[in-house]
């Protein structure tokens, strides 16, 4: 199988990822061995940051941007994205740090963007997709979640809070990155909802999601709840302005 064509920058945001970084940065370079590695570490606590650095020396390839404080999932991604098409990558790839997502699925997600996607998700809920080991009400919140949120946003599209994914540079430059705000969930969603209305094109490629082995959890309620409140302002102002007269 061919490797995909795009020149690609993978962002992979740090906060207190000591135990996982070394392992994470070995299985992207043999995953992906043309793509190149942006880190991007919120001043962890747990030296993040000197272990990627050391990393870097090792698989080569590998740049770490150290950032003065924590500020969030979506904040990091948009800066790494800024950062990318400053120096001319055609793909942008997210995934989280965790080995929640499997490096292995690296080239099955960019390969849709050679053939004319403009974002590539990593999804959950299409037929291969799997979660094992999830509480059954852990499994049907996020279910239902993505299904709420793609009928709320009229968007076609089963797992739009997955973090594992990839976008075309082309449509990164037709949206506006600095206006999306969102963190967390809210930031995939936001994102998702973004390129759907630029008119780009979403391809949904199966993976299996598996919950972290070592090192803490940064997933908290309130990022939920900003997801879902953010959700349901856009459906309801997109429903307004539907219904609004034109302007004589």
């Amino acid at each position: 199988m061919p490797a995909p064509a795009l020149r690609a920058l993978i962002v992979l945001p740090t906060f207190n990822e000591a135990e996982n970084i070394a392992d994470v940065l070995r299985r992207v370079r043999a995953a992906a061995p043309a793509a190149d590695v942006l880190v991007v570490d919120d001043s962890s606590p747990d030296a993040t940051a000197d272990l990627a650095k050391a990393m870097a020396a090792e698989v080569g390839q590998v740049d770490v941007l150290i950032r003065p404080e924590k500020s969030g999932l979506g904040s990091a991604y948009r800066e790494g994205f800024g950062i990318g098409l400053s120096r001319g990558y055609e793909a942008l790839m997210e995934m989280d740090s965790d080995l929640s997502h499997d490096p292995a699925d690296i080239p099955r997600l960019l390969r849709p963007l050679d053939e004319g996607a403009d974002l590539v998700i990593g999804s959950r809920y299409v037929p291969g997709g799997s979660i094992p080991h999830w509480p059954w009400h852990r499994r049907a919140l996020s279910r239902y979640g993505n299904r709420y949120s793609a009928a709320m946003l009229r968007i076609g599209v089963r797992d739009m809070t997955a973090g594992f994914r990839a976008y075309r540079a082309d449509i990164l430059r037709r949206i506006d990155l600095e206006g999306v705000r969102a963190d967390g969930y809210g930031f995939q969603v936001e994102m998702t909802y973004f390129v759907a209305n630029a008119g780009g094109r979403i391809v949904e490629v199966p993976i299996k999601f598996v919950d972290r082995v070592r090192g803490t959890s940064k997933m908290s309620s309130t990022i939920v709840v900003e997801a879902m409140g953010l959700v349901t302002w856009w459906g309801i102002r997109d429903r307004v302005r539907r219904r609004r007269p034109p302007r004589r």
